[in-house]
């Protein structure tokens, strides 16, 4: 029996459901007014965390505590609650902090299951735009739009003629860098916002994703998500994207192939 054969998707995936619908209402009734921010990096750098990140962290922690109290837990702002569990949940309470900070709609709240350090189970939820992404097993995921559910699926026929790419570097890659990508260059021609841009791409609207530096907690809740949606996602290096760091995600395997070549010259 493997990995996915021992995960109880109804269990987890409805109970991530509920949380979505649970954080909106949390957002609504006791984050939408004045938030303090500060830098982690103190003057080395820009990091924002709000009180509100603090706050969804917390009440996260509190529901899967409630339900799932042997389970580990694995958080941006409060760490690493360990058991002997296979089993523990990754957080990010708000991801796209810069975009939460000036108002922009974007962010969301990220969380994964993940068995044995594997993600198995994911959520994004995005309060403002009132629609969340999940996967119900390793083979399908949904996305709910004010309160109608609909069936993912990558654009599985996308080719290079027509690809739909978004991308980002986060300040990863220099001047010099980026001259070794001009075909990457050329054809970003779509927005790259966060999870938005994972969502959107098991939703079928682009059709590659490519992102730097991203943490566990930024990438793991989005892995089974688009993996049910019948995407591909790994590293740039095409290594497990359970690792983190820099994130291809193609709509089939050419795509894939063709892209790896692509970044190849700023992989490492």
């Amino acid at each position: 029996m493997n990995k996915v054969e021992k995960i109880n998707y109804k269990l987890y995936s409805s109970f991530l459901s509920k949380l979505a619908k649970e954080l909106t209402n949390f957002y609504y009734s006791k984050l939408n007014k004045t938030f303090k921010i500060s830098n982690k990096l103190k003057g080395k750098g820009y990091d924002p965390v709000t009180t509100s990140d603090k706050a969804f962290e917390k009440f996260i922690r509190s529901k899967i505590n409630k339900k799932f109290p042997d389970h580990q837990i694995i958080g941006e702002e409060f760490g690493f609650k360990r058991s002997k569990s296979d089993y523990s949940w990754v957080i990010d309470p708000i991801d796209g902090t810069r975009s939460y900070v000036i108002g922009n709609p974007t962010w969301s709240n990220l969380i994964s299951l993940n068995y044995k350090g594997q993600p198995v189970v994911g959520l994004a939820n995005f309060p403002i735009l009132k629609k969340f992404y999940f996967n119900a097993s390793n083979k399908i995921s949904f996305v709910v739009e004010n309160g109608k559910k609909r069936k993912l699926k990558v654009n599985s026929s996308a080719k290079m003629n027509n690809v739909k790419v978004s991308a980002a570097f986060h300040n990863y890659l220099t001047p010099n860098k980026l001259k070794k990508i001009p075909k990457i260059l050329k054809l970003m021609q779509f927005p790259c916002v966060d999870a938005l841009s994972y969502s959107h791409f098991a939703d079928g609207k682009l059709d590659i994703v490519a992102q730097c530096s991203n943490k566990i907690w930024d990438i793991h809740p989005l892995i089974p998500i688009i993996r049910a949606a019948g995407g591909i996602v790994t590293t740039w290096e095409n290594e497990d994207p359970s690792k983190a760091g820099h994130i291809l995600c193609s709509a089939n395997r050419k795509l894939h192939n063709n892209f790896l070549k692509l970044l190849k010259p700023v992989a490492k």
